[in-house]
Parts: structure tokens; sequence; C-alpha cells
């Protein structure tokens, strides 16, 4: 299994369970001051449907671009703040639902996973809507810690599949400026399958 896609299934699952042992030599996550949080977020807004059309992280490689599938993510939320959070993928011809809790931290726009204790081997994992307009993009940080290692990961939502060279300009300027090299990012190929049935 490609370590970015073990990745993404362990960010998904909001779990580190099964950690690829040759991952030894990861780019250490940036300390979360060093993350923007959108300013004045509002919770509302940010509900909704978004499609990943950027991926980048510390344990994804450009050898993996094109094997990745574009997947959703739909915010849910909830009347205490959290969302319901469900991600679609397809996987082997079917369709893959991951749902999770995320809830808010004492910062706007911070986000932690809901149930922890349900992942033994996970510390933390903490979620930063670093930008968004809400209606077209979001870039989300996610750092998970588990007792060996830091995973960190930036997503680059869309409201459609298709986002302007800018923002993904923009997108990569920032996972470069968190210390990951064009190496670390990738562009999911777009699909209909799954993503579209919701």
């Amino acid at each position: 299994m490609p370590l970015g896609l073990l990745w993404l299934g362990l960010t998904l699952l909001g779990a580190l369970q099964t950690q690829a042992q040759d991952s030894i030599n990861l780019i250490p996550a940036p300390p979360l001051f060093r993350v923007p949080l959108q300013p004045n977020f509002q919770d509302d807004q940010f509900q909704g449907k978004w499609y990943v059309v950027g991926l980048a992280g510390n344990a994804f490689s450009k050898e993996e671009q094109g094997q990745f599938k574009m997947y959703t993510t739909n915010y849910e939320l909830k009347d205490d703040h959290s969302y319901n959070v469900t991600s679609i993928l397809l996987r082997d011809q079917h369709c893959d639902y991951f749902v999770r809790t995320f809830v808010p931290t004492s910062q706007p726009g911070e986000l932690s996973l809901g149930n922890i204790k349900s992942y033994p081997k996970l510390k933390s994992y903490t979620v930063r809507v670093a930008a968004t307009d809400y209606n077209q993009f979001a870039i989300v940080f996610f750092k998970a810690v588990s007792q060996k290692q830091e995973n960190f990961k930036i997503t680059l939502y869309g409201r459609t599949k298709e986002l302007s060279s800018e923002l993904k300009e923009n997108f990569i300027s920032f996972t470069k400026s968190l210390g990951l090299t064009e190496d670390h990012i990738l562009f999911p190929v777009p699909i209909d399958k799954c993503i579209d049935d919701q």
C-alpha cells in the first residue's frame, strides 16, 4: 500500500494504528502557531460539501501523483458547534464512507477529533482552517500526533472540482512555507463516481 494512500486512510479515520515503519525521515510537523487561522471563522458558512482538489503532507510523494482519485468531505454543523464529517472515496470500484466528529477548541476555526480515546495510539489530532472564502475554496491543516511520530497534511478544498491556477499556486506557496517541497504536493484526479452521488 503506498504510504500516501496509507496517510489518506489514517487521516480519514483519524487513527494512526497501522503506521508504515519506513517513515522515520518525515519532515517535522510545524508548530501550530505557524499555521494561521481564518479570521472571524464562521462555522455555519464552512459547512457543506467540499471537493479535495489538492493534498500535501509529510507522508505524500510526487511519485503517487495520478494514483489519488478526488474525494469529497462534507461538514455538517451540529447544535453544539461540532461537525459530523463524512468523507466519500472511490476505492476498488466501491464507495467508502469515513465518518468522524470534529469538535471546536477555544480558538474559532480550530477543531479536534471527537472521541479520541477510541484511538489509543493517537495522542492528539488537530484541524485548523487556515484560509477560506466559504463559497469557493478552503485551505485546511491537519496534524496527527501518535506515540511514534507526527504526521501533517494540508488540504485544498473546493466547492467545485476545478479551482483557479492562482488558488492552486497560493496552496503550493502555503505548503512550502510549512517545510514541504513540490515532491509532497498532489492534485487528485477528478472523478464522478461516488463523489457526485450525494
